[in-house]
């Protein structure tokens, strides 16, 4: 007799499978699938937490349950060249210099560099493109002190990256990941739907004993995933 999470499962994979339910679709709640397949919520909830586990779904806190899709992913502790990520899989990175400025600190980037607001940062805004599709947004705020012509370099021929992992060498790194619901401005950018989550990556780094950068990127929750083993 199949045990009773497995027939959530093939329910699951059904839609899955059938093309009905696309990556970043929307999987009903626990509530809705107790009460379509009359099963217990205990059930329900191990098929998605097996099925989560098989990287088949994305379940976020107080958002949902997602298909998810696994063709971009990265290790979430380490620093990538988006454009190495992306040429690994074989597929072609494009980027669009969305902004490349100088700006003055304010509010958390301020406190971010440990300056005084109004000290002057440079600022660029960066979307890159796997095969024409947005994967990532990259909000990045850069102290002039450890890349004083970060505003004169084109971003086209190299990434933001691998330029400042040659002028200004990695001392130490912060990261928090975490999933949120994006702004207007930043779900229209990664063509993401309404009722998709996306993942924010906020990356502090270090270099010469200062704060060289402080960055946000955004992945399309749907399109990008972030895995990795290591030892302790």
């Amino acid at each position: 007799m199949m045990p009773r999470y497995q027939k959530v499962k093939d329910h699951i994979l059904g839609h899955i499978g059938s093309g009905a339910w696309g990556s970043g679709h929307r999987v009903p709640s626990e509530n809705e699938l107790v009460k379509l397949l009359c099963v217990s919520r205990m059930t329900v909830n191990r098929a998605m937490r097996e099925l989560a586990d098989e990287g088949l779904l994305v379940r976020v806190a107080g958002v949902g349950t997602f298909v998810a899709d696994r063709t971009a992913h990265a290790h979430p502790l380490e620093v990538h060249n988006i454009a190495n990520e992306i040429r690994s899989r074989g597929h072609e990175h494009s980027v669009q210099v969305l902004k490349l400025e100088a700006v003055e600190a304010r509010g958390d980037v301020a406190e971010s560099f440990q300056a005084k607001p109004g000290t002057q940062v440079f600022h660029s805004l960066m979307l890159h493109c796997e095969n024409g599709l947005p994967v990532q947004l990259e909000d990045r705020y850069v102290n002039p002190a450890v890349a004083p012509d970060y505003l004169n370099v084109d971003f086209t021929e190299t990434t933001a990256h691998q330029y400042l992992i040659e002028v200004a060498p990695l001392q130490e790194v912060e990261h928090i990941l975490r999933a949120v619901m994006p702004k207007a401005q930043v779900r229209k950018l990664l063509k993401m739907p309404e009722d998709e989550p996306c993942l924010l990556l906020q990356r502090r780094t270090w270099s010469g004993g200062v704060v060289a950068t402080t960055s946000r990127f955004y992945y399309p929750g749907s399109r990008y995933e972030f895995s990795g083993r290591f030892k302790p």
